[in-house]
């Protein structure tokens, strides 16, 4: 008869403690824990209510670290996805005055999409046909477009008539951000466990001794109520031809970071098995559940986090990982008094740290090769460029193509390439006339 403690094990792991899986998860919620703050932050400015945004970016990830433990039973912790936070904010309410509520509901079709597809198996099939260098340009592109969101977030960008841009005056604020972020990569450089949490709340107290913000209520509070942003999404707005391709955006990008989030971590972790990843189907269902899930709470979309690897190198190895980390997401709420004072130059510490981290892909894009690494380079410059993730990765694919045609590199063309390509330059002829909201 197993254990009680084997119910979260996978077959294939023999060395593990529940001492280690508890670590692990403690070092998952620390490395991430930044998220119960920058989250909120982000999609405040679409008018939702930023009290209920922390709980429910505290509930939604709990439910994503969950689905991973009791589901494939992996030391994988899901959360909102940064990236596609900014795209959900930014574009789509943003520049294109799309109502947050509407912007939910695209965010659940999503997600619904991603079922379809994980259950079909079509995702793998959409990999398949697209390029690594495009793969690798994805993330790399989003760190560098969440980096210059972050910079402007601590006003060392800012607008300018001419130029678009440029440098933003010196204020006090500002000054404590850049020695944030100075010492946030002292502490990455030296693996401090949690150091973007620890530097976060550290400018927050700073900024409350200095009266730069309002000093918290209470430290310990009673979580508030999600019912401001709950069940509130527009699904029947959404459903309109005009937001088709913002939700093909979205389903497309968390493919991608998902996908690669799941199979780096397994890989991480020893759960591979001759180049095999056992019970990868579970995992990437998980995943696109917990994307639908968080729409449903009222949150852009949930999915794998990198930061996953934190807990893996302290020890993790199966579901009870996930299960501890949820368990500290859920306690979080409990905080949410200091949480809600956090100005957002301190969060923007988060944003350009997070940045650093997934641009560092670009290493492995060869740019010699310009059939290679000229569509990455259009899909990494025009992220930020354009302040639209989808844009991106359009220009991406589609000169991909171009390319893949002119040089006649038969051999590299698929229906699904072809099909891809159709809906990228639609999504394009659409933006240009203003018809389409991403």
């Amino acid at each position: 008869m197993a254990r009680w403690q084997d119910w979260l094990v996978p077959s294939e792991v023999r060395d593990w403690s529940l001492g280690r899986e508890f670590i692990a998860g403690l070092a998952n919620f620390l490395t991430a824990g930044y998220i119960i703050a920058v989250h909120p932050d982000i999609l405040s400015t679409t008018g939702m209510d930023r009290h209920a945004l922390i709980a429910v970016t505290c509930y939604a990830s709990a439910l994503g670290c969950f689905l991973m433990a009791f589901w494939p039973k992996v030391p994988i912790m899901m959360a909102p996805g940064m990236g596609l936070n900014a795209f959900f904010a930014f574009t789509i309410c943003g520049i294109h005055k799309v109502p947050w509520t509407t912007a939910l509901g695209i965010v659940f079709l999503a997600g619904v999409l991603f079922i379809g597809l994980t259950v079909g198996g079509l995702r793998e099939a959409i990999l398949r046909a697209i390029p690594l260098s495009l793969r690798l340009a994805i993330p790399a592109g989003i760190g560098l477009f969440i980096a210059f969101i972050g910079l402007q977030h601590m006003k060392l960008i800012v607008d300018h008539p001419a130029t678009l841009v440029t440098l933003g005056p010196l204020r006090k604020e500002l000054g404590l951000a850049l020695a944030g972020l100075v010492v946030a990569c002292t502490l990455e450089a030296l693996r401090v466990r949690g150091s973007l949490l620890i530097v976060i709340l550290a400018i927050t107290l700073i900024a409350i001794s200095a009266g730069w913000v309002e000093r918290p209520t209470a430290w310990v509070t009673r979580p508030p109520s999600i019912e401001p942003v709950f069940l509130k999404m527009n699904v029947r707005e959404a459903l309109q031809p005009i937001h088709w391709l913002p939700i093909f955006a979205f389903m497309y990008v968390a493919l991608f970071d998902g996908l690669g989030t799941l199979t780096g971590i397994a890989y991480q972790a020893g759960l591979a098995r001759n180049g095999e990843i056992p019970r990868l189907g579970r995992m990437l269902m998980a995943d696109a559940v917990g994307a639908t899930a968080g729409a449903i709470l009222g949150t852009s979309t949930v999915t794998a986090y990198i930061e996953s690897g934190a807990g893996v190198a302290a020890g993790g190895r199966t579901g009870w990982t996930a299960l501890f980390t949820g368990l500290f997401f859920l306690l979080a709420p409990f905080f949410s008094g200091l949480i809600a004072v956090i100005p957002s130059y301190a969060t923007a510490i988060a944003l350009v740290v997070v940045g650093i981290y997934m641009i560092q892909h670009i290493r492995e894009i060869d740019f010699t090769r310009w059939d290679e690494g000229a569509p990455a380079f259009l899909t990494i410059v025009l992220m930020p460029l354009t302040y639209s993730i989808a844009t991106g990765l359009c220009f991406g694919i589609l000169s991909y193509l171009a390319l893949v045609l002119l040089l006649r590199r038969w051999e590299r063309l698929s229906p699904t390439l072809v099909l891809i390509s159709l809906l990228s330059a639609l999504y394009l002829y659409l933006s240009t006339r203003g018809l389409a909201h991403a």
